[in-house]
């Protein structure tokens, strides 16, 4: 199932560094960019396309996780009549890299930025990414300046991108402004921010969305002791996103009204997967009256709480079955994205995912009552396809490192039994064996144990008792095979 993404922390050894490296070349996944793909991107960072309009005196920051260098988005909030004026830059791409180019071609095969813990595996060469379209502070930088007008309920009232020269003021992290929050000390911005973030939570439950923002896994090792954690996001980095969500409606309503654009759809959840949440929130022992629905359910939810977190990740099976859609012409049959209610696209992360340079060219054009780029335009058709299989690849590599993870923690405890109930059961697999070697039937299902707060397989002989709390015993944890088995007993 999706999981929350692992942050290895300083001072872990080496086994964790040395499956991954397995994982990479199992999957064939691309290593270093080809020489000319390099030569190419170090030539454009010399020579970016700067636009004419000059917006450097908006005063932009940046706010992203320590150390990051990949910065997509710059921004800055300041009241507007009874409302609120949101500048979101996002890093133009196109002005370093041209269709057909070295450096495009190698994008369109990547898709995707990787991520596996701590390792990544880039979309753009770093000289771009992490350096000339990065918007790192005190640089003058090539963007794409949104500028959303808000009513004073939080309510889009006007939309306009364009390209822009911009500077970013300062390259902030989110535990920095926190602190500063808590404390009272922090610039007006972030006020601002709180309020405008709020105000966006508030309209995302009007209409029935929600935001599943899980908490961070972090990995450490001290004294030789594997340790799993979990880090609850601080309400800045709610705020923020509900700065990128904004954006990404806008952009959304832009492609609809002009009839030609990239969404990023979500279909309602099937009634069988809300069925297995309730299931599983039962087996956590977390009450889900009757009459709450999901959104409501979810919003709930304590992250400090590792049962919560564990409900949290489960309730990830909601957003199986999002992809892309593009259109020229006539609309989607099947616009929304579900989960927030609403109209969607990717269109704030481009250095990082591909569909965001052709969602921000298509939202320039519109803007500017112009045509789409023939370039552009061409593309559109073929995105969709291309992306759900970088998406696919993600979503793989990203499996492969938690099952290695698992592995890794549960090692030392295989022939230990935990407590836990079974969440999901696949019935039997003729055939197969048991594996005991006796060639009859095997069972399959998902087990959701306590302690640790996890799912993971678990097979049977006998048919598996469904929502009943059960023993299980750790069979086997290979971290050479990614592999973690338990057993059903008694």
């Amino acid at each position: 199932m999706p999981a929350t993404r692992i942050r290895l922390q300083t001072g872990a050894d080496t086994t964790l560094a040395q499956g991954i490296a397995a994982v990479q070349r199992e999957m064939k996944l691309p290593g270093a960019f080809p020489p000319e793909v390099e030569a190419a991107a170090a030539q454009a960072a010399a020579q970016p396309r700067l636009p004419a309009l000059d917006r450097t005196d908006v005063p932009l920051v940046t706010i992203d996780p320590p150390g990051s260098m990949d910065l997509d988005q710059a921004m800055h909030l300041e009241r507007q009549g009874g409302g609120y004026r949101v500048y979101y830059a996002i890093a133009d791409v196109a002005a370093f890299v041209a269709s057909g180019d070295a450096v495009d071609a190698e994008a369109h095969r990547r898709g995707e930025t990787l991520y596996g813990a701590d390792s990544r595996i880039l979309l753009h060469p770093q000289s771009l990414s992490e350096g000339a379209a990065s918007l790192l502070p005190e640089q003058l930088r090539p963007a794409l300046l949104w500028t959303i007008d808000l009513d004073a309920g939080g309510e889009i009232a006007a939309i306009d991108v364009r390209r822009a020269r911009v500077r970013s003021r300062a390259r902030l992290d989110y535990a920095g402004v926190q602190q500063q929050l808590d404390a009272g000390t922090a610039d007006p911005l972030w006020s601002l921010l709180r309020e405008v973030g709020e105000l966006r939570q508030r309209r995302e439950q009007a209409r029935g969305g929600i935001s599943l923002a899980l908490p961070e896994q972090e990995i450490s090792v001290a004294d030789g002791q594997w340790r799993l954690e979990y880090r609850v996001n601080r309400p800045v980095e709610d705020w923020n996103a509900q700065i990128s969500l904004l954006t990404g409606m806008a952009a959304a309503q832009l492609m609809v009204k002009g009839k030609v654009g990239l969404l990023r759809t979500l279909p309602p959840p099937d009634p069988a997967a809300i069925a297995r949440l309730k299931l599983t929130a039962q087996v956590l022992g977390i009450a889900w009256p009757a009459a709450q629905s999901y959104p409501d359910f979810i919003r709930a939810l304590d992250p400090s709480k590792d049962a919560h977190v564990a409900m949290l990740t489960a309730c990830t099976t909601v957003l199986r079955g999002a992809g892309y859609v593009a259109f020229d012409g006539a609309l989607p049959a099947q616009p929304l994205q579900s989960a927030l209610a609403a109209e969607y696209a990717h269109a704030t992360a481009p250095l990082r995912r591909l569909v965001d340079r052709y969602v921000g060219e298509v939202c320039v054009a519109l803007c500017a009552n112009q045509p789409v780029p023939d370039w552009a335009r061409a593309a559109l058709p073929a995105l969709p396809e291309l992306m759900a299989e970088a998406d696919r690849r993600a979503h793989q590599y990203e499996r492969q490192v938690i099952d290695l993870v698992e592995a890794v923690l549960l090692a030392p405890r295989v022939g230990e039994t935990f407590q836990g109930a079974i969440v999901e059961a696949n019935g039997a697999e003729h055939g197969r064996g048991n594996g005991n070697g006796n060639g009859a039937a095997a069972h399959s299902g998902v087990v959701m144990l306590r302690d640790p707060a996890i799912e993971a397989r678990v097979g049977s002989a006998a048919p598996l008792p469904l929502g009943q709390e059960v023993t299980v015993r750790l069979a086997a944890a290979d971290p050479l095979r990614r592999l973690v088995r338990f057993e059903l007993v008694g």
